[in-house]
């Protein structure tokens, strides 16, 4: 009868190997995908070839399960599964690692990337076939497929939260491969448990789910070994947040801050662009206004360099900064680099800190203010570019004052020379004036700003009553006169539902840079 071919214990030690299953497989998705993400920049490319790649070749393993065992033998189909299972786990270990070594060596990353996931999705698609005809032996189809499709979907929910909530800003890129790798193994030395015809698997489950997670610490010297090599001065710190790769490297007097692999500022020239960032718009409101208390609203700028440049106007009172990672903070209020060039500007009376998304928080501030300050990173992922659409902007033109400045950053002139024309484009939709201007930075090149604003700016009027070291009354007045091949009116409204920006910001021209 059915009940003689498999105990309770071990239909549900099958069917808690599915969810494993699938929570092993979701994570490395997610791990291959925010890896390519590091690297290449191209997230929407990076997660769809992981994903995608990893979801079809599946399907390619799933059918290929009719030729993996040709009979339905109880005890075979148990010993396939442990053997795609003693597979999968060195390689899901092993392959994350290949790939960031490939990339180092200026290796076919994306081609490496594609056959990573092939391998990994074919593996994994022959699990739940596997599972399935082992235990339709003991229920009927269509109880064996609702009782396992259900702890695979719960599985993947698992490993779709744990990787980043947990896992990875905890542990890290290539230790949480290895504990992800070491979940397969340790399922098999489980199986065998309750599976005793099979003990001669079990030593060989508990060997490597031991040997994976040994590897998950000493793994770190290696992989910070491959990420110096990206750098081109040595790494002082290093940071897994859920939301980002924070790096600082320091050569002499030279800190540069990135994230995710992309330069944020270096301490050799980062006062102009800070100063063009923030002095444009307080100078606009100031000039007009001298004896006005000044209410201003910084979003993004987490480092503390913009701040430290607001904070160089008396008429500001107060500040709100907004800063979606506390990690980023935490490490402008206490590395000494760090504190050094921001001058320890987050711990003014002044300033408030709030943690959180730019897009949810800035619109539902209840007061308004007279500067509004976007210092965010290029929008070269749609998880960026919402927050230089037409929706966004129109949301934060209610928390302006009726006279108050909007400004943001607006990419490079040159190599994205699209970018400052779409900001200037949404910013006009949004019903504000657009006014850009462009400065060069060593460090970046010519870069791009946007100013926005209900009723004129004159840039005649414009004054610099604070100390710069870059930035001069003449040169603040002349800011606003463009080169000329920077061309406007070309370029489409960048939306939340069609993010063109992205497309505007992976120009070509990035290749020469």
């Amino acid at each position: 009868s059915p009940s003689a071919i498999l105990t309770p214990s071990q239909r549900w030690i099958l069917l808690i190997a599915a969810a494993v299953s699938s929570a092993c497989g979701l994570a490395i998705e997610l791990l291959l995908g925010t890896l390519a993400s590091y690297l290449v920049g191209n997230q929407a490319l990076a997660f769809g070839v992981a994903v995608g790649g990893f979801l079809a070749a599946m399907g390619l393993g799933a059918y290929l399960t009719r030729f993996l065992v040709t009979g339905d033998e109880p005890q075979l189909l148990l010993i396939r599964f442990i053997q795609v299972e003693l597979a999968i786990a060195p390689l899901s270990f092993l392959l994350p690692l290949a790939l960031f070594a490939l990339f180092v060596i200026d290796a076919p990353f994306w081609l490496a990337l594609f056959l990573a996931t092939i391998l990994l999705g074919t593996l994994a698609g022959m699990e739940i076939p596997l599972l399935t005809r082992l235990l339709e032996k003991d229920e009927d189809l269509k109880d064996v497929l609702s009782g396992i499709l259900a702890l695979d979907y719960v599985g993947a929910l698992v490993g779709s939260l744990a990787f980043p909530i947990f896992l990875l800003p905890l542990f890290g890129m290539f230790p949480t491969a290895a504990i992800v790798a070491a979940m397969p193994a340790g399922m098999v030395f489980i199986l065998t448990l309750v599976f005793p015809r099979l003990k001669l698997w079990r030593f060989l489950g508990l060997a490597l789910a031991i040997a994976l997670l040994s590897l998950a610490p000493l793994v770190l010297p290696l992989s910070d070994r491959l990420e110096n090599m990206l750098y081109q001065a040595p790494i002082v710190t290093r940071i897994q947040s859920p939301y980002q790769r924070i790096v600082v490297t320091r050569r002499g007097r030279d800190v540069r801050l990135f994230l995710d692999g992309d330069l944020q500022f270096s301490t050799l020239d980062e006062y102009r662009y800070h100063e063009a960032l923030v002095h444009p718009a307080l100078s606009a409101i100031a000039s007009a206004q001298p004896e006005k208390r000044l209410h201003v609203l910084l979003m993004g700028a987490g480092d503390g360099l913009a701040l430290r440049e607001v904070l160089k106007w008396e008429a500001v009172e107060r500040v709100v900064v907004l800063e979606l990672d506390p990690e980023m903070v935490k490490l402008a209020r206490s590395h000494p680099a760090l504190v050094a060039v921001n001058q320890n500007a987050l711990a003014d009376r002044r300033v408030e800190v709030r943690v959180g998304d730019a897009l949810i928080m800035a619109p539902r501030l209840a007061e308004q203010f007279d500067v509004v300050i976007a210092d965010f990173p290029d929008p070269d992922r749609d998880i960026i570019a919402k927050l230089y659409s037409e929706g966004f902007y129109k949301r934060l033109r209610s928390r302006l004052t009726p006279d108050g400045i909007f400004v943001t950053q607006a990419s490079s002139p040159f190599f994205a020379p699209q970018v400052i024309d779409c900001i200037a484009t949404t910013v006009a939709a949004a019903e504000l004036q657009p006014f850009p201007y462009v400065v060069d930075v060593p460090s970046f090149g010519l870069w791009g700003f946007v100013m926005g604003r209900s009723i004129p700016v004159s840039p005649t009027m414009l004054k610099l009553p604070i100390a710069t070291r870059f930035l001069t009354e003449s040169l603040l007045q002349n800011l606003f006169h463009l080169p000329a091949d920077v061309q406007l009116g070309q370029a489409e409204v960048n939306r939340l539902t069609h993010p063109v920006i992205v497309k505007y910001q992976n120009d070509d021209r990035w290749a020469t840079y």
